[in-house]
Parts: C-alpha cells; structure tokens; sequence
C-alpha cells in the first residue's frame, strides 16, 4: 500500500473516531498533496508525498516558534500536536552517526575541500536522507566537517 492510499485510510479511519485534531491535518496534508499533484499534472511518488509532509513539519515548528515567542503557548501546542500526527508518516530519523556517515562519503565522492564546496555535498547527500533529517542539521554537519 502506497504512502497515499496509507493517508487516505487514515483520513476514513480519523472520521469514524472522531479524532478532530488528526482529521484536520490529515485532509490539510490531503489538500496540499493534490496541490502538488496538479502542479506537477501528474501522480506523486511516496518521495514527493515525503517531500510535502517535511515542509508541512517544516511550517509547523516555524509557527510554534513564533507562538512561543509571542507568548501564545497555547498556539504553540496546537502546532506541536500537529507535528505529532505529520511525523507518523516520515520515515524514521537518522541517528547522528549515520547522518556523519552519509555526509563523509558525499563529500569524499564530490572531492570537497573547503566550505566553498558546500552547494556541491549538499546537492550529492540530500537525495540519500529524503526526509530522515532537517537540512538545517544535514547543512552545520556539512560545515562542521569542512571547516
């Protein structure tokens, strides 16, 4: 069963609980889907799918930040509990080690040298991680190594 079909029983299934909270992200995440599916005119891959749940998770620890920073908490936990529900459909995360690992041998088969090669590693070890890791993570690691 595709990641889709997966939310999409998930969607049924939130109904029949009555599980407000995750029935509203899970069609929020049903209708950013078929947004992308109709700029794209054409079926998403499970790595596209992956690709729009991390920018939504993305976005919601963006906007709990700034809750939090407004003094709005209550906000802020509305946006945590979100995250919640997105993060049972991304694979699991990368152990700090693995992530190390991944990055060495990008920046071994791109020849890097220097943090000018940056853009380069990025580039080489990004589609390996395919949402198991937050690019801000994968990007100090990168820097951390060269520098």
């Amino acid at each position: 069963m595709g990641l889709q079909d997966e939310i999409t029983a998930a969607v049924k299934d939130a109904m029949r609980k009555k599980e407000k909270l995750r029935l509203g992200v899970l069609r929020m995440l049903t209708s950013e889907i078929k947004n992308r599916r109709i700029e794209n005119q054409c079926e998403l891959k499970d790595e596209e799918i992956l690709q729009v749940i991390t920018r939504m998770v993305k976005q919601r620890n963006d906007s709990a930040e700034q809750f939090t920073k407004g003094d709005r908490e209550e906000l802020a936990e509305k946006e945590r509990a979100e995250i919640i529900v997105l993060e049972t459909y991304l694979p699991e995360a990368l152990a700090e080690t693995e992530l190390e690992r991944l990055v060495q041998e990008a920046i071994a088969e791109t020849q890097a040298e220097s943090k000018k090669d940056m853009g380069k590693i990025m580039k080489a070890v990004m589609p390996k991680i395919a949402g198991r890791a937050d690019g801000k993570v994968v990007n100090q690691m990168v820097a951390r190594l060269l520098g």
